[in-house]
């Protein structure tokens, strides 16, 4: 009677363990790398390296197909946007590319992937499969753009649409010498008019300028990282603080008060919003908003102006180069509609520690931050002793969620693309 049993119950059992195996295949689609890629994860992730490009990935968009769209910043074979194909394992080969430009934004919305240089931004029809019908023939729907020392027009689009450019400031803090020592700040700062800001323009428009734009919001010094919050349909940045306050008003600040301050802040942000830049910094230890030396600030008093509130803000100098918000289902609850940001990494802490290198989340509830943030993925410098001297193996710069919820990060060192996935 028992050896009956056994013949039943030893078959279903092994059913029962192939069916478990089969839905954490189906759950994740892929297997993590033996050593995650080499990150560190919380308990339950998994990572795998997508592939490997050779360097300066910036931001990144992946397909329901498959298809990896991958922004670079220094062409490659000519292009300055590579597609990647995955395979069942998830790892990607290079399959195409096209752009003879160098940049950072990319995005697709609508049946057209858009796509930014330093000066322009060109969008590209898709087919039903999402791959580009014309590579060769983009239409150009924004032209002669600012750039200088912060160059690069990260992109996002809304569901009306519009779609939004940061135009980062030719300057540290609108001074008359720029970072030089005891240098006061220019009267009225005229770089707002064109730059350090938001532009909105029309997503479906060719050729629009400057003057077919709106300044959507002002006062921000250069954001490399946005997003449109769908949960309060609002659109959010993180700016990337000034630098050198110690060595340009060394009797107001210590080496490491400059190491800390200012904030990175993440603005939610409304026409007309002024974020303060170059007349006010934010003090995320004090959460006060701080009158710029140049602007006749001493470090303590606190700015007089019409200047919003960070949503949150973050240790310094750490270059918040991609914000996400996570829509997904493949992660645990905790991390639906929270925000993902890439941390690229500082180099002006010095003698303190550099600081950064990894993907935080930023919990969020009804549309708003809500709680501490904490460190996501960690480990792309490969030590905290390279951390420290800001000799990184990897630096995140861009994130994108795939369709079954997993998070790409690209890499613009060495040009690696990772991509998380849930376990358990």
């Amino acid at each position: 009677m028992k050896r009956n049993i056994l013949k039943y119950v030893l078959p279903a059992a092994l059913l029962a363990v192939s069916i478990s195996l089969y839905a954490l295949k189906a759950d994740t689609g892929v297997a993590p790398d033996a050593d995650n890629a080499g990150l560190k994860l919380p308990e339950g992730f998994g990572a795998l390296k997508v592939a490997d490009l050779g360097g300066q990935a910036r931001h990144l968009v992946v397909t329901p197909e498959g298809l990896i769209y991958v922004k670079l910043n220094r062409l490659k074979d000519g292009k300055g946007v590579l597609i990647l194909k995955e395979n069942a394992t998830g790892k990607a080969d290079v399959v195409g590319g096209f752009g003879n430009y160098i940049g950072t934004g990319i995005c697709i919305k609508d049946g057209y992937l858009y796509s930014s240089s330093n000066y322009d931004v060109f969008r590209y029809k898709l087919n039903a499969k999402n791959e580009i019908i014309d590579p060769n023939s983009p239409e150009k729907i924004i032209t002669g753009l600012k750039a200088g020392e912060h160059p690069t027009k990260s992109i996002v689009l809304d569901n009306l649409g519009n779609i939004y450019v940061n135009i980062g400031a030719n300057s540290n803090s609108c001074q008359e010498k720029d970072r030089q020592q005891g240098s006061m700040g220019i009267k009225g700062c005229p770089i707002l008019d064109s730059a350090a800001g938001i532009w909105q323009f029309k997503a479906n428009k060719l050729n629009q300028t400057y003057k077919d734009g709106i300044r959507y919001a002002t006062g921000l010094r250069n954001v490399v990282g946005l997003d449109w919050n769908q949960q309060d349909n609002q659109l959010f940045v993180m700016q990337h603080g000034r630098d050198q306050l110690h060595s340009i008003f060394p009797t107001m600040f210590t080496d490491k008060e400059s190491a800390l301050l200012p904030a990175e802040c993440l603005y939610a942000l409304k026409k007309g919003d002024n974020a303060g830049w170059p007349y006010m910094y934010y003090n995320q230890m004090e959460h006060k908003k701080i009158m710029a030396p140049e602007y006749g600030g001493d470090g303590k008093k606190e700015a007089i102006g019409n200047f919003i509130d960070p949503a949150a803000a973050y240790p310094g100098h750490m270059a918040p180069n991609a914000l996400l918000f996570y829509t997904g289902n493949m992660f645990p609850e905790k991390y639906k509609n929270g925000a993902f940001i890439a941390f690229h990494g500082s180099w002006n802490r010095a003698p303190e520690p550099q600081a950064g290198y990894f993907v935080v989340f930023q919990p969020f509830k009804n549309g708003k931050p809500f709680g501490d943030w904490e460190v996501f993925a960690d480990n792309f410098s490969g030590s905290v002793a390279k951390t420290a001297a800001g000799r990184a193996d990897h630096r995140p710069c861009g994130l994108a969620q795939g369709s079954d919820g997993s998070l790409y990060v690209s890499d613009d060192s060495k040009g690696s693309i990772y991509r998380i996935v849930y376990k358990k």
